[in-house]
């Protein structure tokens, strides 16, 4: 560039609102946009999560509703995190055809159709008594073999109750080869997996713990979810799963790993997606309420940050809003 000024301005090019989304170079989708949802087991009325004002459990009715809503704002896709009613040590709900996330799957199936893009969450946490991702071992580390094997009879039963993604968000080794393969051989391979390839041992998981009631009994899962310090590794991450058959990749969290999600997203020839986690959610709605930032303002701007950054898809708790707020334009 030579123009110097006074003759270069760059200010003319934002007079105007119609003149700043005229020259916008990153435009949000609504249709890019995925809504996470708890549904909870034996609940006659949706229970508010007191660490993400405004998001709540629902009832297999209530999620419905939502849904729908979901859906006519344009939100492309839902993944579904259940809380059973009765937890083990090995998440047997997980699996269980009649479990919480099999029946919700079944009804916003025949709900919605192919309307929307139905994903769920393939993990153990929700459903164990000890709140790891896994089996564990008699001296209670998380045995990575074993828990292969409920992932890939958890994808299954997804599969069959219509799912049309399935997110493992374990990280345990081989994950994605493990579901891939036992999907095929039942039958499943137009089921997609939206790997959780790079997912750090990150704090800003608290209000999810509280919503998913998922934290751990003991420990934490720095052995098996990534080192916040380190970014190549999640490289090497998602060359794995991508090697193993995995569709899409997600990089969680999503604000505070912004050069993760450019990184991955130079990287690979596949969507990515990134996860706008609760603890995100939580700041801004806890920031807000004591009025120190414009709420509307910093969610639209904070989704606009993940996009700019890389990221295809957005999972994010303020999908129908923010779906709504962008088709009014």
């Amino acid at each position: 560039m030579t123009a110097r000024f006074p003759v270069a301005r760059p200010r003319r090019l934002r007079r105007t609102p119609a003149m700043r989304r005229l020259v916008a170079e990153t435009r949000l989708d609504p249709a890019a946009l995925i809504l996470p949802m708890f549904v909870k087991e034996g609940i006659a009325e949706p229970h508010p999560i007191p660490s993400m004002p405004g998001v709540v459990q629902h009832t297999l009715d209530t999620l419905r509703k939502a849904a729908q809503e979901a859906v006519e704002a344009g939100v492309g896709g839902l993944m579904l995190f259940g809380i059973p009613a009765h937890k083990d040590g090995r998440g047997s709900a997980a699996d269980d055809p009649d479990g919480i996330v099999q029946r919700a799957l079944r009804e916003l199936s025949a709900d919605l159709g192919d309307a929307t893009v139905l994903m769920a969450d393939l993990c153990l946490d929700e459903y164990t008594d000890h709140g790891h991702c896994g089996v564990l071992t008699p001296s209670g580390e998380v045995d990575n073999d074993q828990t292969l094997e409920r992932y890939a009879a958890i994808a299954i039963a997804q599969a069959e109750a219509g799912v049309h993604v399935v997110g493992p968000s374990g990280m345990m080794d081989g994950q994605v080869g493990a579901i891939r393969s036992a999907l095929d051989a039942a039958g499943h391979q137009q089921v997609a997996i939206m790997a959780y390839s790079a997912k750090y041992a990150s704090a800003y998981y608290g209000p999810f713990r509280d919503a998913a009631e998922c934290a751990p009994q003991f420990g934490d899962r720095s052995a098996y979810q990534q080192d916040p310090a380190n970014a190549a590794e999640s490289l090497r991450e998602v060359m794995l799963d991508l090697a193993e058959g995995a569709d899409m990749v997600m990089v969680k969290p999503a604000g505070p790993y912004l050069d993760v999600v450019r990184r991955v997203r130079d990287a690979v020839d596949v969507p990515v997606a990134a996860y706008q986690v609760s603890g995100e959610y939580a700041m801004i709605e806890a920031a807000a309420a004591q009025g120190w930032l414009d709420r509307d303002r910093v969610v639209l701007e904070s989704l606009t940050g993940i996009h700019r950054a890389g990221a295809d898809q957005i999972l994010t708790y303020y999908a129908t809003e923010a779906a709504r707020r962008l088709r009014a334009g």
